[in-house]
């Protein structure tokens, strides 16, 4: 019986500079690090990782699957495109908003604000 996520992870082609961007310009807080390898981020109950997946048949740039929740996603948005981060439009569904951000690899994922009931 599966209890739990316990990591997503993104392939990355260059770690540190990977930990700087999730880290300093998203704000995860890093959890557990293996050098230049492999790096993880604390979120909730669940690991964000990176590290370069090219040996393992996954390329830098060619994940598109995580969601970070957030308390103000166009506040954070916004912050993201002043920083010269490519966002996409924010999107409205019947539960929540979102948009979509790029990291240095080309890796997608959204950051999600769920709709107050």
């Amino acid at each position: 019986m599966i209890k739990d996520m316990a990591f997503v992870v993104y392939s990355v082609s260059d770690v540190p500079r990977s930990t700087a961007f999730y880290r300093d310009t998203i704000g995860l807080t890093p959890g557990d690090s293996f050098g230049e390898h492999w790096v993880e981020f604390n979120v909730g109950t669940t690991a964000f990782g990176i590290g370069n997946g090219t040996t393992l048949g996954v390329p830098p740039g060619s994940q598109f699957s995580a969601a970070f929740e957030v308390d103000d996603v166009a506040g954070m948005r916004e912050r993201l495109k002043n920083a010269g981060v490519e966002v996409s439009d924010m999107h409205e569904f019947p539960v929540c908003y979102s948009c979509f951000v790029t990291d240095p690899d080309g890796n997608r994922f959204a950051i999600h604000q769920r709709k107050t009931q």
